[in-house]
């Protein structure tokens, strides 16, 4: 881990990180996140649907969608050619919980690309239930693993375990 801010100069100014150095590897990263929603959107989603339709496959749509956007919204990540995006979404008794996997071969990691996409796959089911639910709650979006490169890999599980 770094002791400092990696997008910040020596000056506080905000900045690219330079990566043309850094070798092309594959990488990979997890993240998760929830929407907590009420018994009715649970009930809706299991069985006839909400109004606006398949709520889950545009969200998972979505938030494939929102990977490749990444460098688009965040202002200092770099564009990167994404081997693969997965997103899952699964209903739960009181939420809707959503993982996002991504893949490259580059120089440098995609966990900004799966957060991104859990987030736009959270924001999407809140658009999607609103009309039944405007209390929805996005919570808890984070990275649970990544690979690649040389800072080496890193899981939320080992590092609660530890």
């Amino acid at each position: 881990m770094s002791d400092r801010l990696t997008h910040v100069d020596e000056t506080g100014a905000a900045r690219m990180v330079d990566v043309s150095a850094k070798d092309v590897t594959a990488r990979e990263a997890t993240a998760s996140g929830r929407v907590l929603v009420s018994p009715a959107v649970i009930a809706l989603l299991r069985g006839e649907g909400v109004p606006k339709g398949d709520a889950l496959a545009v969200a998972r749509l979505a938030g494939i969608m929102g990977a490749k956007q990444t460098p688009s919204l965040i202002p200092l990540c770099h564009p990167l050619a994404l081997s693969a995006v997965s997103v899952d979404l699964v209903v739960t008794d009181t939420s809707v919980d959503i993982t996002a996997a991504v893949r490259t071969t580059d120089r440098t990691g995609v966990e900004m690309e799966a957060l991104t996409a859990v987030s736009v796959a959270a924001l999407t089911v809140v658009d999607m239930v609103k009309a039944v639910d405007k209390a929805a709650v996005i919570t808890d979006v984070r990275v649970e693993t990544k690979s690649g490169g040389k800072s080496g890999d890193f899981s939320r599980t080992a590092q609660v375990e530890a």
